[in-house]
């Protein structure tokens, strides 16, 4: 097992062009990002035909092609990784949809992740658009849930990834789940 250093030189590597370092970088890693997928796929419906192994495993070809990629440490790294994951899985569901021809849309549980009211059905494609547009009118609040909700991340955690204090980070997490729970509402509403 590697130390943290470790993880964050191989991040290094791999931002300043060294293609073997995702390739010892993954495997240290390789759980925790098994874990984080399999988070995902508990807030997804029971017919849900992805699985986890897939999401990680399309996730890191993804960022695996890339270069020029740049992290300060591996909560800069899980939060890239995160997006990608909530990518893959609006563009599934998508599909998902397309296929249906405007079936019924593929939903996802949000926990107290979002909303500190009990667990509640909501569209990925609607939690996609609600938090792109809470990025266009908060960029900070809307990395602060990709951290928190996608990426897992603890306050402290949240904290040092973006070089803030852990009460502004409580209290843009606070802000930003208020309005995304009354924009979902909404949408939820107007359906």
């Amino acid at each position: 097992m590697r130390s943290s250093g470790d993880v964050t030189r191989l991040l290094q590597r791999w931002g300043a062009g060294d293609t073997q370092a995702i390739g010892e970088l993954l495997p240290l890693l390789y759980d925790e990002l098994r874990r984080l997928a399999a988070v995902y796929m508990r807030r997804q419906s029971k017919g849900h035909t992805l699985q986890p192994t897939a999401l990680v495993n399309e996730a890191y070809l993804k960022l695996a092609g890339q270069s020029g990629l740049s992290f300060a440490d591996r909560a800069g790294f899980f939060g890239l990784e995160a997006k990608v994951m909530r990518q893959l899985l609006v563009d599934h569901a998508r599909a998902h949809n397309a296929a249906k021809r405007g079936g019924v849309a593929v939903r996802v549980t949000l926990d107290e992740g979002i909303a500190s009211v009990p667990s509640r059905d909501v569209d990925f494609e609607d939690l996609d658009a609600a938090l792109a547009e809470l990025g266009r009118l908060d960029e900070r609040q809307a990395r602060i849930v990709e951290l928190r909700f996608f990426a897992g991340l603890g306050i402290e955690e949240t904290a040092a990834a973006l070089s803030l204090s852990t009460a502004t980070i409580k209290r843009e997490w606070a802000t930003a789940r208020a309005w995304l729970y009354l924009k979902l509402s909404d949408r939820r509403l107007a359906d």
